[in-house]
């Protein structure tokens, strides 16, 4: 027999004896105060039928459940199976100096960033193994704690800067602790820390020693790398006398540390250097061996005293306070009476059954086809450890083959919460890859949580060709329900917009034929002004024009009786001329002279020969543009 939680054990009796202090006190405290309210003379007739012993002996039993209830939570176990167990990986904790003194650059670019890429090659080299990170100068701290995961590794191993640290200085007596203490303490993994540094400590070498030492014992071995030259730099940092600080590599210093940890030192110089180390350090330990070894499993007992737990405290129950009145019963009485205390012994029988219960009733119903019944049983199992992802994770299961979608949801997202399931990882996939289905089966507003977690399946195991086609075949379905949701909306836009133009089109149809009629009505009008108008225009030329024909007539007249007036006035001075230009002529003759005959005759030619400048109406209308009025001033 052995106790798996003995640190509880201290529990029973100091609870035990609380209680049986406060149920005597309460029991004194109770009789005091019926002696005060209640008369002697009515105590006992107010008390017929209560027994004190009863009273005495329910207080007993409160006092063993409660001692039994305890003691099940020590988590007794008796008898054990062997079980065959694969030899666990490595935990690998790479301590890197970020002291002022590792930006020297003796070695290119510099020591920290050499540092950084080592880092980074070791855990190139290490993929099957759980890295963590920590960070030192003059304290140290866990930057990262073991984890497999790459990203989160490299990001940490980048954030890392002397301006970051708190304190300067070198402390490797404290990295080495803050190294070992980031080690799980019941992990079977082999713990091994890697120290980059320059190795100079501004703490004593004895604490530095002793700090190796410790860790030593607990079973941790220690590789020192050296980063620098033995030569130095000179920084550009003072001293307290004013003088420049030279930086050496301490390799004596660290060759000791590696002797004392079971390792060994290693310059960061040369061809590969990390290659070497994980060849020649880390991969001799058996990390990867395929030879499994037999470990000893206990058998759980603790439903023991708990089934005895129960059964006092449904003992407690069947002892009331007061006797039980004898009263006559009908004829159906015995029977149903018999009935009665065989469910009684029936309840009592099967109670350690029910809590002998284990995982492996939950399987036969599993089997059996009876998921309610399985999922029900895990689940209570699960309440019981609540550290145990197994149970979550088959509570989820049989959740899911029984349609109930929502709790095989959330008891996988329990088992993958556990922090236990963070060294399974096929566990890991399997639970990635079932809640990837449960999501899926939920509907499509799942969708998108599905693909997450089939795509972490696939990368904890490449090879799972079931989540690559469910993970191919979810994103189809994502893809064909995004076109469907466009081609509606763009259906529902385009019918919204057929629906707005079909009722601007009825409102303006009205408005429309109302305009072109007025339209019509206003260039009838138009038109019938600019017929008067030319009415009007053609009455006034033709009023003008016989004015002017009047006119022309007129002077016609006038110009013929004047002509024949000057007629008749030239034929009688003519006359008169000749009359006298005979006497003349008769008088004398002037060679090489025009007489006054000749001269009169040339005269009368040419006024014969002038015309009269008349101007007729259709000469002014050519004259004049249409439209434009004749000025004949």
């Amino acid at each position: 027999m052995r106790f798996a939680a003995a640190q509880f054990f201290w529990l029973i009796p100091v609870i035990t004896i609380l209680l049986t202090l406060f149920l005597v006190w309460a029991w004194r405290v109770k009789q005091r105060l019926i002696g005060q309210f209640v008369q002697s003379r009515l105590l006992a007739n107010l008390t017929v039928g209560v027994s004190q012993s009863r009273q005495k002996l329910r207080m007993v039993l409160l006092v063993i459940t409660t001692m039994f209830a305890l003691l099940a939570l020590t988590r007794p176990q008796w008898g054990y199976v062997w079980q065959e167990v694969r030899q666990q990986g490595l935990d690998i904790i790479i301590a890197i100096d970020a002291s002022r003194s590792m930006l020297a650059q003796d070695v290119a670019p510099n020591r920290l960033a050499r540092a950084k890429l080592a880092a980074m090659d070791l855990m190139t080299q290490a993929r099957n193994d759980r890295l963590g990170l920590v960070a030192f100068a003059g304290t140290a701290f866990l930057q990262a704690p073991l984890t497999l995961d790459e990203e989160a590794f490299r990001q940490n191993v980048e954030a890392i800067d002397p301006a970051n640290m708190p304190r300067g200085g070198t402390a490797l007596a404290a990295a080495i602790e803050t190294a070992l203490a980031a080690f799980e303490k019941e992990s079977e993994n082999h713990k091994i820390l890697v120290l980059f540094t320059d190795g100079e400590d501004h703490d004593a070498d004895a604490q530095t020693i002793a700090a190796a030492e410790t860790a030593a014992k607990a079973g941790m071995k220690i590789f020192t790398i050296g980063v620098g030259s033995t030569d130095g730099e000179i920084l550009q940092v003072k001293d307290g006398n004013g003088n420049y600080i030279k930086s050496r590599l301490n390799e004596t210093l660290l060759q000791k540390i590696a002797t004392i940890g079971s390792g060994f030192y290693l310059p960061l110089r040369g061809a590969n250097p990390i290659e070497t180390l994980y060849s020649r350090g880390l991969a001799p330990l058996p990390k990867s061996d395929p030879s499994t070894k037999l470990s000893r499993v206990y058998r759980e007992r603790y439903y023991w005293p708990l089934a005895l737990a129960v059964l006092c405290l449904v003992a407690e129950t069947f002892f009331p306070e007061r006797k039980r009145v004898r009263q006559v019963a009908p004829p159906s009485a015995p029977v149903s009476s018999g009935i009665q205390k065989a469910a009684v012994a029936a309840c009592i029988l099967l109670t350690p059954l029910i809590a002998m219960s284990s995982p492996s009733g939950a399987l036969r119903e599993y089997d059996a086809g009876n998921f309610e019944l399985a999922q029900k049983e895990y689940e209570r199992l699960a309440e019981k450890k609540t550290n145990d992802y197994r149970l979550f994770y088959n509570a989820g299961t049989a959740a899911y083959q029984a349609k109930q979608f929502d709790a095989a949801e959330k008891h996988f997202s329990e088992a993958l919460n556990s922090p236990e399931i963070a060294s399974d990882l096929r566990a890991q996939e399997h639970a990635f890859f079932n809640l990837g289905n449960t999501q899926f089966k939920q509907g499509s507003e799942k969708w998108g949580h599905a693909v997450t977690n089939f795509s972490r399946a696939l990368k904890l195991d490449p090879a799972d060709t079931n989540a690559a086609v469910n993970l191919a075949y979810v994103q189809r379905k994502l893809e064909e329900l995004k076109k469907q949701q466009q081609q509606q909306k763009q259906d529902g836009k385009d019918d919204q917009k057929q629906n707005q133009d079909k009722q601007d089109n009825q409102q303006n149809k009205p408005q429309d034929q109302k305009d072109q009629k007025n339209k019509k009505d206003q260039q009838s009008a138009q038109q019938q002004q600019q017929n008067q108008q030319q009415g009007n225009k053609d009455d006034q030329q033709k009023q003008h024009q016989a004015e002017k024909d009047k006119e022309t007539q007129q002077r016609e007249a006038k110009a013929k009786e004047d002509k024949e007036k000057q007629e008749q006035a030239a034929a009688a001075a003519k006359k008169s001329d000749d009359q006298k230009d005979n006497d003349e002529e008769q008088q004398a003759v002037v060679p090489g002279q025009m007489t006054k005959q000749e001269a009169a005759r040339i005269l009368n030619a040419q006024q014969e020969n002038e015309k009269p400048l008349i101007f007729t109406p259709d000469d002014q209308k050519k004259q004049n543009p249409q439209g434009v009025p004749v000025k004949d001033w």
